[in-house]
């Protein structure tokens, strides 16, 4: 089958081939409808399939952003990946993504591949240990968005939710219910600002209601080690938690498998509300309250943000920050 070209297009069109090059380009502002419509019933009859690598080559473009995620299967994940799929295919851009796993250095490998297969900028929620790597790449032009985590010792465009206010919010939710002994459970957050923001925003509630934070306010957990204490022993001390506010949908699944196993009833013996919106919620028993990230948001807007760097639109670092919904479900006992 012979190769057709643009030569080929152009002729067929009855038109220069610089014209079908700035057809191909998106250059036609200017361009008449009829001119627009020959090139396009050319291209269709003919079945012109344009080379990408050859055009990438001479734009030094190659029309793709990389994506770095944690976890590809993750509730929330597929969704963000869904919103800059999305943006990006409306403005003819391509995605590659890649799953770190959790691995600081399977995340190393993957931007070092998006890198040598010359993407024209890069979207990642970072773990936080490869900032040198990132820092690097920005300062040599690479066109870097963070999202949901961000850190101090790597500055650059990011996309995040409210993760103060909405800490505030749900933290305040629990008071009006009459709750004064509320765990947070996260995390460790000392490094990460996003992280410290939720735990900014817990604070914050919690004085405004002059509450004290006690010695059993704050339970750690990891994905490896899972909590750092048990919650059943922080429940059965008398002055224990009424309350447990999740900060993750990992903590908050961890929770409800120890609950269930262990025949604790959600809300009448502990109250629970957690940060990320849990799949299928509908069809529990007992509905968990949450906090609720606009997820596809955040992937539209780390799109959007991508191509405008990559298009140097802004001069100065931008952080955008998308606000979250409180969702009262059942999971959180009155009582007042």
């Amino acid at each position: 089958m012979k190769k057709i070209r643009i030569i080929d297009v152009a002729n067929h069109a009855s038109v220069s081939k610089s014209t079908v090059s700035q057809y191909l380009n998106g250059r036609y502002g200017h361009m008449s409808l009829s001119t627009k419509q020959k090139i396009q019933d050319a291209i269709k009859e003919l079945n012109y399939v344009p080379n990408a690598i050859a055009r990438s080559l001479k734009s030094e473009k190659t029309k793709t952003v990389g994506v770095v995620v944690r976890d590809i299967a993750g509730y929330n994940t597929s969704h963000v990946i869904r919103g800059i799929d999305d943006y990006c295919k409306q403005n003819n851009y391509n995605v590659l993504i890649y799953n770190s796993d959790f691995d600081a250095n399977v995340e190393q490998r993957a931007l070092l591949a998006l890198q040598q297969m010359c993407v024209d900028g890069i979207i990642i929620t970072s773990s936080g240990l490869n900032s040198n790597l990132i820092n690097e790449f920005m300062a040599n032009g690479m066109p870097v968005i963070q999202f949901q985590l961000e850190y101090e010792d790597c500055p650059g465009h990011i996309v995040v939710s409210d993760y103060k206010e909405a800490a505030f919010q749900a933290t305040e939710h629990l008071i009006n219910l009459g709750h004064q002994r509320i765990c947070f459970v996260a995390q460790e957050f000392s490094q990460s600002y996003s992280r410290q923001a939720r735990y900014q925003g817990y604070l914050g509630a919690l004085n405004k209601y002059g509450i004290q934070v006690e010695t059993q306010s704050v339970l750690h957990w990891s994905r490896e080690e899972g909590f750092a204490k048990n919650p059943l022993t922080l429940i059965a001390d008398d002055k224990g938690p009424t309350a447990f506010f999740s900060q993750h949908l990992a903590i908050t699944t961890d929770l409800l498998k120890l609950f269930n196993a262990e025949n604790v009833v959600i809300p009448e013996d502990v109250s629970l509300l957690g940060f990320d919106e849990i799949p299928m919620v509908e069809l529990f028993k007992v509905p968990v309250s949450v906090i609720k990230q606009d997820a596809y948001q955040i992937g539209y807007e780390s799109g959007k943000l991508a191509l405008e760097a990559i298009q140097a639109q802004h001069t100065q670092l931008q952080r955008i920050v998308v606000p979250c919904t409180l969702i009262s479900r059942a999971s959180c006992k009155n009582l007042s």
